[in-house]
Parts: C-alpha cells; sequence; structure tokens
C-alpha cells in the first residue's frame, strides 16, 4: 500500500509538504531540486507519480538550504 508521506524506495518519511495537510498550502522542498531522471527510472513503474521520494533517496541533499536540509534529517 503506498502512503503518501512515506519514500516508496526507502520507507522513511518524505516530508512532503503536500502530503501533510497542516502544510499543503506551502511549497515542497522538492519544488527547489533537480532530481536525476535516472532515480526516478530506477523505481518499479507500479511505485512511480504516486508518492515523493525523501531527499536522500532522490540524491538532493547537497541542493537544499542548510536549514531546510537539517529539518528533512
Amino acid at each position: 500500500m503506498t502512503t503518501p508521506e512515506i519514500c516508496p524506495a526507502c520507507g522513511a518519511r518524505n516530508d512532503c509538504s503536500m502530503a501533510n495537510p497542516a502544510t499543503v498550502d506551502q511549497p515542497c522542498w522538492c519544488y527547489s531540486v533537480s532530481i536525476d531522471p535516472e532515480i526516478i527510472r530506477a523505481l518499479p513503474l507500479e511505485q512511480r507519480d504516486l508518492t515523493c521520494l525523501c531527499p536522500r533517496c532522490a540524491n538532493v541533499q547537497s541542493q537544499l538550504q542548510p536549514a531546510q536540509s537539517e529539518h528533512l534529517k
């Protein structure tokens, strides 16, 4: 079963603002990064485009602002 706030690759929280009713009106951390398409293609087809990856699995931690990166650990 897919849960919107869980990373489909590792099962950790993905910190997606869109999945949290309290922050749904705020931009998600993923809006400010560029995720390599190969990372998305590595997911099984049934897991793509359903939930967000976490920053670690998306391999974008170096692209996040320091304060933002600390919050997402």
